[in-house]
């Protein structure tokens, strides 16, 4: 992945992410999590997880889910579907109930959300990669994309990378995104708008796996490509363009 270089958003905010990288961070929560053997409640395909204010803190250092409710002493965030499963089954660092305080098992989860949105494998996978490779990822709703990728806490830095998941399409798929020049178009120009490099992540499959279980997950691949807007200015020869191009009045 070819970077485009960070925008932190104040003088200093690139030593303090420096000196605390978010490796650490997650795996801190990840222990803590663990260590107090949190339990997060499943209401459709939303998770909550009611935690300490310290490991809240951590959460949110992590930049996983957002905060729902607080009170004195505890902190209740809402987790989307790639965030809760990929603290369940990447992780491991928390379990999913019922409201019953039933557990939830991970075929019966994954299930739930592949059953609410189907290419939620694909999705799955495209978070979970980023997220591997240390990456805040943030929904990229209100930019028109899938994620925002954050080299660190979205408080500390502007996102670099906006980013488009497209699934391998088969015969039973009904995504054709980028298919043609406008599907392209729009999203290219949105996040140059909001200085951020178009990031399309393609998960391709080695065989028409069977989406039914989490094995699938290990027969993707995922394949990258930055697209960036050409600009003519930026590729003509500096004494071509200033001895010989006429002055705009």
């Amino acid at each position: 992945m070819k970077l485009s270089g960070p925008r932190w958003k104040r003088k200093g905010f690139a030593d303090i992410a420096r000196a605390n990288p978010m490796s650490k961070i997650v795996l801190q929560l990840q222990t803590s999590l663990k260590q107090s053997k949190s339990n997060a409640t499943l209401s459709g395909s939303i998770v909550y997880l009611k935690v300490k204010l310290e490991v809240g803190e951590l959460l949110e250092q992590a930049s996983f889910g957002k905060i729902f409710t607080s009170q004195d002493d505890r902190q209740n965030f809402q987790l989307n579907p790639e965030e809760s499963f990929y603290m369940y089954h990447a992780l491991k660092c928390i379990n999913i109930v019922r409201d019953d305080e039933t557990p939830v098992e991970e075929l019966e989860l994954w299930k739930i959300f592949t059953s609410e949105r189907k290419e939620f494998p694909e999705f799955y996978k495209a978070y979970s990669y980023l997220r591997s490779k240390n990456w805040v990822v943030r929904l990229g709703t209100n930019y028109g994309v899938d994620f925002v990728a954050y080299r660190h806490h979205p408080a500390l830095v502007h996102a670099e990378y906006a980013v488009l998941v497209i699934p391998e399409k088969d015969s039973n798929s009904k995504i054709d995104r980028l298919s043609s020049w406008p599907s392209l178009c729009c999203p290219l120009r949105l996040s140059g708008s909001v200085a951020k490099t178009l990031l399309v992540l393609y998960i391709m499959s080695s065989c028409n796996s069977n989406k039914s279980s989490t094995s699938c997950l290990d027969k993707f691949t995922v394949k990258e490509r930055i697209v960036r807007r050409w600009i003519p200015e930026q590729s003509r020869e500096d004494h071509f363009s200033k001895k010989y191009l006429p002055r705009l009045k």
